[in-house]
């Protein structure tokens, strides 16, 4: 987020709460989250606009929960694509996700590398190149195209692909509108919280029973 004083989109307010508001208030199955609204941002950005906000969850749903990549290449994807568009708000949230799903503090910070240089293996470079060639020239290259080719399926390349678009999009919003992390103790690019702790890992939403202690709520 900027540093201007207030989100050019805000959260929208628990009085202003409709019901369609709080259906997408309540998508994800946060506590309390359809009488109070939610305490994502981002899902309470997308409440003042209910028929967008309701289609974008359905959407997201499938990218962050019911994607055919394995989760290690979802949040290689992601990390990529918020430094790329140096997005800290989905930065914030995909560090303590992939520490979760295995992926090591050395491996999150070469994420950042330009050019990529960490001896990834070939599977995880041709996903962190696609990433770069959608990016900077609007394709995936043939050759990264190949590579990819020998590792996933058909439907795992559609993922691929539209998974990296999402959160290009995503990061986009969340940057034109302003949106604030809404934990007190962000993440930074240099791995480490606001208050120097080393991040942890942080389970995604109806992950666990739990999933929301984990994140500081």
């Amino acid at each position: 987020m900027s540093e201007q004083t207030s989100p050019r989109v805000p959260p929208l307010p628990r009085e202003e709460l409709t019901d369609p508001a709080r259906e997408v208030c309540a998508f994800w199955g946060e506590p309390n989250a359809w009488e109070e609204g939610s305490k994502t941002n981002v899902i309470n950005v997308m409440a003042q606009h209910p028929p967008l906000g309701k289609v974008y969850n359905e959407w997201g749903k499938h990218f962050l929960m019911n994607n055919s990549l394995a989760l290690r290449q979802l949040e290689l994807i992601v990390l990529r694509v918020a430094w790329r568009v140096k997005s800290a708000y989905e930065w914030h949230n995909h560090v303590g996700y992939a520490i979760n799903c295995g992926i090591t503090l050395e491996e999150i910070a070469a994420c950042q590398e330009e050019p990529i240089v960490f001896g990834w293996a070939e599977q995880d470079k041709a996903v962190l190149d696609s990433v770069d060639e959608l990016i900077d020239l609007g394709k995936i290259s043939d050759a990264t195209w190949a590579t990819l080719s020998r590792h996933y399926n058909r439907q795992q390349l559609m993922d691929l692909t539209f998974t990296i678009g999402h959160y290009v999009m995503t990061s986009w919003a969340l940057s034109s509108f302003e949106v604030g992390i809404e934990h007190a103790d962000p993440i930074g690019f240099d791995l480490k919280h606001a208050s120097g702790k080393v991040p942890g890992a942080t389970y995604k939403p109806m992950e666990t029973e739990d999933w929301t202690s984990t994140r500081g709520y």
